[in-house]
């Protein structure tokens, strides 16, 4: 018989996932867990996990690096990571006052040892294999703005480089898995 699996929600507030253990630091949220995630290490156990969420909420910590090794250390080998973000040409990543970092499509590399990013700059230990990066993921789009979308999806090194500027998305979701 399978076990099911252990899903965490980190920064869940209002919306937890169904099914989801929720960490938030608030009480006034759907957290099964209270916690500050800018304080650690995080009331979990080592390598208990296996998907964890973090949807809008790595923007607002104060060291992404640490909490990227704390979830590398609560997850299990093979485990899925999703993490959600506004993306850096997006208003929305400017919008809002909270947000003290910004994000791009090679903001994972470092974790990832097959990227050249990792290899040159070896800042962490801790390693991810980037599977997929993807645009406004959950985010409904219609006309042009559909079509760029797809487009950055297929090609999100060149959609950085040649057309973010100009026609900017709004939130990139990267799928990590650990190693």
């Amino acid at each position: 018989m399978n076990q099911p699996l252990m899903t965490l929600d980190l920064g869940c507030g209002k919306k937890k996932r169904p099914g989801a253990i929720g960490v938030d630091y608030s009480d006034r949220h759907n957290a099964d867990i209270i916690h500050n995630l800018n304080v650690f290490p995080y009331p979990l156990a080592d390598e208990g996990s296996d998907v964890i969420y973090m949807d809008n909420v790595l923007e607002h910590l104060d060291d992404p690096m640490r909490v990227m090794e704390e979830v590398h250390r609560i997850c299990k080998v093979g485990g899925q990571v999703k993490v959600i973000v506004p993306y850096f040409r997006s208003l929305y990543a400017f919008i809002d006052p909270t947000h003290q970092h910004f994000f791009t499509v090679d903001s994972f590399a470092f974790y990832d040892p097959d990227h050249i990013i990792c290899q040159r700059y070896d800042y962490v230990k801790t390693r991810f294999k980037v599977e997929r990066i993807v645009f406004n993921e959950t985010l409904e789009t219609h006309g042009t703005k559909r079509l760029i979308v797809a487009l950055a999806n297929k090609w999100p090194d060149r959609y950085e480089r040649y057309l973010s500027h100009l026609v900017p998305l709004d939130d990139i979701t990267y799928y990590l898995r650990k190693i």
